[in-house]
């Protein structure tokens, strides 16, 4: 019998994952007790020692003669700089307590390296990979953003028109409302109430079929703020965005952005975060009580919100959105330059937001950046354009600061020194 050279590589990667969970095996019960403060089960047990030891040199061996690469790429990053930032990774996990996280470097437009930590489910002992599936919080709102202005670029959307000319459906207010000010929180839509009433509760799994009955939980209630006088951070306002790019597009939401933005910057996995589907690589989501005990983060159904945070992806693919844009395959320099272009109020106020992304001058740089956190994940994306490089950064914890690693692990990649 013969085999091919897929055949072989196939079969080393098999022994590669062998490997890989004899290794996660063997840091689990350190894990349980130091990190995750989780008993570990007494029944299991490391079979005869020899026959461990055995097992191990030989999916060494298959290890480095199939260590073909995982990604196809054309450059890499140094050894010196991966060995950074798996240290700064290995901290952020165990200072906080994080089952699992995903990162990807984009450096000079591209993909050079990713990688997961940790678990991606705890329960089932799965490791989280380059590949694993996080809901993205609000970094979903970037995304949303990208294909509102692909409408405007394209003469299908006026962002300065109200928005009723494309979403009817939703009820004139005191004053119009523009996308240009939905996009850079000006909108005067509300955001989530701090006692939650009128809010979907935060252990629901009622599912919204359709952007128009999302509106709902909103629509009539009154505006905070005149449009454009004041900055308002505001989700419910990326709802409203979507029924506005469903009207201008003449498309569901979630069928236009994948044929607009996720297809074209090869994002293959990126989708809505169907709470009932079964979604392979999809993580479980955590949450650290008070007493430091990780525990399943409550439920999710984040049907009513996805336009600014109810898409899953991997690192993987949130680092080819970031090619994508720096590539200028889904908007032309000039539309992207007024995406990233802060907003200001009518007393001309800063408010550090631009349209669909926060900015700020930073170690010198001007980075394009956002972060998210929903039930069961910590998220941040953050671009240098003038260095071509990015960074993301997907956990599956709620409560921690994912921007703290994402900034970190920049600072690596582009030789930052420490001083702002």
């Amino acid at each position: 019998m013969t085999y091919s050279i897929h055949d072989f590589h196939t079969r080393a990667k098999g022994w590669r994952l062998i490997l890989r969970l004899f290794l996660d095996w063997a840091v689990r019960d350190r894990l349980s007790r130091e990190v995750f403060q989780v008993k570990p089960n007494p029944i299991v047990s490391l079979p005869n020692k020899a026959w461990t030891v055995q097992l191990f040199r030989v999916a060494l061996v298959f290890f480095y003669l199939g260590s073909a690469p995982l990604h196809a790429q054309t450059r890499s990053l140094s050894a010196d700089k991966r060995a950074q930032i798996e240290k700064a990774a290995s901290s952020f996990l165990g200072t906080n307590s994080v089952p699992g996280i995903s990162v990807a470097v984009v450096q000079d437009g591209e993909l050079v390296w990713s990688s997961g930590y940790g678990m991606a489910d705890l329960e089932n002992f799965v490791p989280a990979t380059f590949s694993t599936l996080f809901r993205l919080g609000s970094i979903s709102k970037p995304i949303t953003a990208t294909a509102i202005l692909q409408l405007a670029e394209r003469g299908k959307l006026d962002l300065d028109a109200a928005v009723q000319n494309y979403c009817p459906v939703f009820p004139k207010k005191e004053w119009p409302i523009t996308t240009r000010e939905l996009l850079g929180h000006l909108g005067g839509i509300r955001h989530y109430n701090p006692d939650g009433k009128g809010d979907i509760p935060d252990d629901s799994a009622k599912h919204f079929a359709s952007m128009e009955e999302s509106l709902q939980i909103f629509a009539g209630d009154p505006l905070i703020a005149k449009p454009g006088t004041k900055f308002h951070y505001s989700t419910y306002g990326y709802t409203l965005l979507g029924c506005v790019l469903e009207g201008a597009s003449s498309e569901n939401y979630v069928d236009y952005v994948k044929e607009n933005v996720f297809e074209p910057a090869g994002m293959e996995e990126t989708q809505a975060n169907n709470f009932f589907a079964v979604i392979q690589h999809r993580s479980r989501w955590y949450h650290k009580d008070k007493a430091g005990v990780v525990q399943n983060a409550g439920v999710l159904d984040s049907s009513y919100k996805i336009p600014g945070g109810g898409l899953i992806s991997s690192a993987d693919d949130m680092a080819r959105f970031e090619i994508a844009i720096l590539a200028n395959k889904l908007l032309k320099p000039a539309t992207r330059e007024v995406m990233w272009t802060r907003q200001k109020a009518v007393d001309g106020s800063q408010t550090g937001y631009a349209l669909g992304w926060g900015t700020q001058k930073k170690y010198g740089l001007a980075l394009v950046e956002h972060t998210g956190g929903q039930q069961g994940t910590s998220t941040s994306i953050i671009l240098v354009p003038e260095r071509r490089a990015g960074i993301i950064v997907l956990a599956n914890m709620d409560g921690v600061d994912s921007a703290a690693l994402s900034t970190e692990i920049l600072k690596i990649v582009i030789d930052i020194k420490d001083n702002p």
